[in-house]
């Protein structure tokens, strides 16, 4: 497995699938989650109205998949960040599943390359830098990592691409 480092638009991305980092209603909101759905379309929203009327939304830590609609990859995955509010072993234990559950869910649907934005560093104020730290150590520690050809790690701003950089380095 592959893994790579861009500071670009993750709605941009070709790849087969790009994880959001959404909410707990699966409705949209700010930052990434705001984006992917207003570049993706209504098929986006639609496949996740569905999820929400089987399931109820999506728990912090789980994930759900949908269809990319009008972005470039073949799938969206959406994961929901904890909120960080200094609960250390928590939070970073919801962040770590976010990733771990995301991944399963690429095995499953047989997704060889994904994309992960910064998950809950945005309005959900986790720390970049350990946010970074957990989110390079869970996707080193998947247990099924083999079976994925690229993981790439989408940076909005110069900060984060730094973070990463250097975490990818040492």
């Amino acid at each position: 497995m592959k893994i790579e480092i861009f500071k670009a638009d993750i709605t941009e991305i070709q790849v087969d699938a790009i994880v959001n980092a959404a909410n707990t209603s699966l409705l949209g909101g700010g930052g990434v989650d705001g984006a992917i759905h207003r570049k993706g379309g209504k098929a986006i929203l639609d496949d996740c109205v569905k999820i929400r009327n089987k399931q109820g939304g999506c728990k912090v830590g789980d994930a759900v998949i949908t269809t990319a609609g009008n972005l470039p990859a073949k799938y969206v995955i959406h994961t929901v960040g904890p909120v960080w509010n200094g609960d250390k072993d928590e939070k970073s234990k919801l962040l770590s599943d976010c990733y771990k559950n995301s991944l399963e869910l690429a095995i499953k649907n047989e997704i060889k390359t994904i994309a992960f934005p910064g998950i809950s560093t945005g309005i959900y104020r986790f720390p970049k830098d350990k946010a970074a730290r957990i989110a390079i150590k869970s996707v080193k520690d998947f247990y099924k990592i083999s079976e994925i050809e690229k993981v790439i790690f989408v940076c909005f701003d110069k900060e984060s691409y730094e973070i990463y950089q250097s975490l990818l380095e040492s």
